[in-house]
C-alpha cells in the first residue's frame, strides 16, 4: 500500500475501494443506457414513450421507463435514489413482522446511515426520524425518507431525464403501436 493511503481512516480507504468497484461496473456496461430497453422485439411503443412525459408516476409504472429511468440515474451517478424507493416498496409490503427489523436495518445501513455505501441525500432531521423509526419498525418508518427521496427524484431527475439523449433517443427510435397505425387506415377507409 502506497505510503498516503497508508495514513487514511480505514472508513475513507473502505468507501474508497467500494466506489472504485461501482464505478469499474458501469464502465464495464457496454452500452448500458439503451440496452436494458431493447430486448429482442420487445421495445417500447412510441405512445408508451410519449406517455412518460405526461407523469413521473406514469413513467415508473412502465417497465421500460423505469429501465431507461434507472439508466438515466446511473449515469448521473445517483441510481441509489431509485434502488432506495423500490427498497422501501419492498419493505414496506413485508408480510412477516418477524422479518421487518433485519430489514429495516439492512436499508438504513445501506442508504442512511453515516457510513452507507449508497447514502441518499436527505436533510439531517429526516435521517433522524428514520433512525428513530427503525427502532420499533412497522411497515411505515422509511415513509419519510422515502417521499423526500421520491420528491427529489421527481422534481429534479425526472424533468433532467426528459431532456435527456436517453429518452430522446428512445422516441426517436420507438415504433407506432400497431393500434396506432391501424387507426388512420381505417379512418381512410370510411
Amino acid at each position: 500500500m502506497c505510503k498516503g493511503l497508508a495514513s487514511l481512516p480505514t472508513s475513507c480507504l473502505e468507501r474508497a475501494k467500494e466506489l472504485k468497484a461501482r464505478l469499474g461496473s458501469i464502465l464495464q456496461k457496454s452500452n448500458w443506457n439503451l440496452s436494458c430497453c431493447k430486448m429482442g422485439q420487445n421495445k417500447p411503443t412510441l405512445e408508451e414513450c410519449l406517455k412518460w412525459k405526461e407523469s413521473f408516476e406514469k413513467l415508473l409504472s412502465s417497465k421500460y421507463g423505469l429501465c431507461a429511468f434507472t439508466a438515466f440515474l446511473v449515469s448521473e451517478f445517483s441510481e441509489e435514489n431509485i434502488s432506495f424507493y423500490f427498497a422501501c416498496e419492498e419493505y414496506r409490503n413485508t408480510k412477516s413482522t418477524a422479518k421487518l427489523q433485519a430489514k429495516a436495518q439492512k436499508i438504513y445501513d445501506e442508504f442512511i446511515g453515516s457510513e452507507a455505501p449508497r447514502e441518499v441525500n436527505i436533510d439531517h432531521e429526516t435521517r433522524d426520524i428514520t433512525k428513530a423509526n427503525i427502532l420499533v419498525p412497522s411497515p411505515d418508518c422509511f415513509e419519510p425518507a422515502q417521499h423526500k427521496i421520491y420528491m427529489l427524484m421527481a422534481k429534479d431527475c425526472y424533468p433532467r431525464f426528459l431532456r435527456s439523449p436517453v429518452y430522446r433517443d428512445l422516441v426517436c427510435q420507438a415504433k407506432p403501436s400497431a393500434k396506432a397505425t391501424e387507426k388512420p387506415q381505417q379512418e381512410r377507409m370510411v
